[in-house]
């Protein structure tokens, strides 16, 4: 039986290595003294033994947050990068790992249909959305960005940093973005960008997405798809028909932010914005006289807000793009088919469980449920009780705070309750969900 932590890739690693450092033979060896063993050991260790404080992330048990560990073609091909150390900034700090950017980006690019981008890698989703809202004001000053209720809360943060004056749209029972309260406040006037979350953080909802677009051709807005999470779900073959509508009309936005970190499976951080005109590249353009002299192509330097950054990041997500094409009947995507497909067979044992009340179906993988009791703030305080019991158990999940229209607001009071919530953003979590079962049934009581 294999560990419960990949070890055998080592091996792996040791032999790339050497095959890397042929590529180096013609310079003398290096005059430095070397680490001492002893006290690398020593500390490596204590490395070790302060990392075990960790909920198990890496385990299909653990399912709370968005946090799923990289694939070992990411561990290896980031690591065997760090002796080279690239930076993505400049040709002349990361040049064969620019061109993988470059790459791997493209690859991106076209899962979503297009072929003429622009786009690049960043730290996550909170910077890959601040560019793609900085542009928009560039383009649209001064002009009101829309999001949902509940998109991710950074992008009222990033309004306040652009001083781009910013607003919520509110939800509907199903955690979308109402198309009716979109229309009413755009007609209004002043709107530059509307934010379409394709996995919201909270439930994974798809905002309608053709509704948004036919908005814009009515009004003249620019549409950001805010896919930090969901956007890999473009390949899925079992969503059902409201989210498919909205990945199948994603081409026809204006900007898109994915994080390669979440399902894509790489290390943090690895964000990505891209845009549909390359023509915004003008909005970046700066001079760096020290920078910019070793070739005339395009350094990745010149069409991001980020200076350094790691070129480890690209090397891995090349690698894993290799081994796992990003094409809707791939392996890659068969992942995906079944990380839905554990949320679906999940959100159904909790509907048949009379102590549960859940959430509407899930349209990616996230699943949310309230505990039935009398009132909401009774209901609150189970969930959180069910909560602790199952993390003692070895179960862990997360909690949200919620609309009861969510549920169905069984309660009559119009407000909100602390609900439960997990993520089963593991391939590995459809044979756990019998474990998942049992655990949170002897933690409910």
């Amino acid at each position: 039986m294999a560990g419960r932590l990949d070890t055998d890739s080592l091996l792996l690693l040791h032999d790339a290595l050497a095959r890397l450092e042929e590529g180096f033979a013609s310079l003398p060896p290096l005059d430095t003294a070397p680490a001492d063993p002893a006290a690398l050991r020593r500390v490596v260790n204590e490395v070790a033994d302060r990392l075990r404080d960790n909920y198990p992330y890496f385990h299909p048990q653990y399912a709370g947050q968005m946090l799923k560990p990289p694939h070992a073609v990411a561990r290896l091909a980031y690591a065997l990068a760090m002796w080279i150390n690239p930076n993505n900034h400049a040709l002349d700090g990361g040049r064969a790992s620019s061109a993988m950017e470059k790459e791997a980006v493209a690859g991106i690019a076209r899962m979503f249909g297009w072929d003429a981008h622009l786009g690049h890698l960043t730290s996550g989703g909170t910077m890959a959305n601040l560019e793609a809202l900085w542009i928009a004001g560039e383009l649209k000053p001064g002009a009101t960005v829309l999001a949902s209720a509940q998109a991710h809360y950074t992008h009222g943060r990033i309004g306040a940093v652009l001083k781009l004056p910013f607003e919520s749209v509110p939800a509907d029972a199903q955690g979308r973005m109402d198309i009716a309260a979109l229309e009413r406040r755009v007609k209004a006037g002043g709107v530059g960008t509307v934010v379409a979350t394709l996995g919201t953080t909270a439930t994974g909802s798809v905002d309608p997405l053709p509704g948004i677009l036919a908005l814009r051709e009515r009004h003249d807005f620019r549409v950001h798809a805010d896919c930090a999470y969901g956007g890999y779900y473009v390949l899925a073959d079992n969503l059902a028909p409201p989210a498919r509508a909205a990945f199948n009309a994603i081409g026809d936005v204006d900007s898109i932010v994915i994080d390669p970190h979440k399902h894509g499976l790489q290390p943090y951080g690895c964000g990505c914005v891209l845009f549909r005109d390359p023509g915004v590249g003008r909005h970046y353009r700066h001079d760096s006289p020290y920078t910019y002299f070793s070739s005339k192509e395009l350094h990745l330097g010149e069409i991001s807000l980020e200076c350094s950054r790691p070129g480890a990041a690209a090397v891995a997500l090349w690698a894993t793009q290799k081994l796992f094409p990003l094409v809707r009947d791939g392996e890659f995507a068969r992942m995906l088919h079944d990380c839905r497909a554990a949320a679906l067979e999940f959100h159904s044992t909790l509907a048949d469980d009379e102590r549960f009340i859940p959430a509407f179906p899930p349209e990616l993988d996230i699943v949310v449920w309230a505990v039935r009791e009398k009132t909401a703030a009774e209901s609150s305080a189970r969930a959180r009780e069910i909560f602790a019991k199952a993390e003692a158990a070895g179960l862990h999940l997360a909690l949200a705070e919620l609309p009861g229209a969510f549920f169905g607001d069984p309660w009559g009071t119009g407000g909100t309750v602390t609900a439960l919530r997990s993520v089963l953003m593991k391939p590995e979590h459809r044979s756990a969900l019998p474990t998942i079962g049992r655990l949170l049934s002897d933690s409910t009581g």
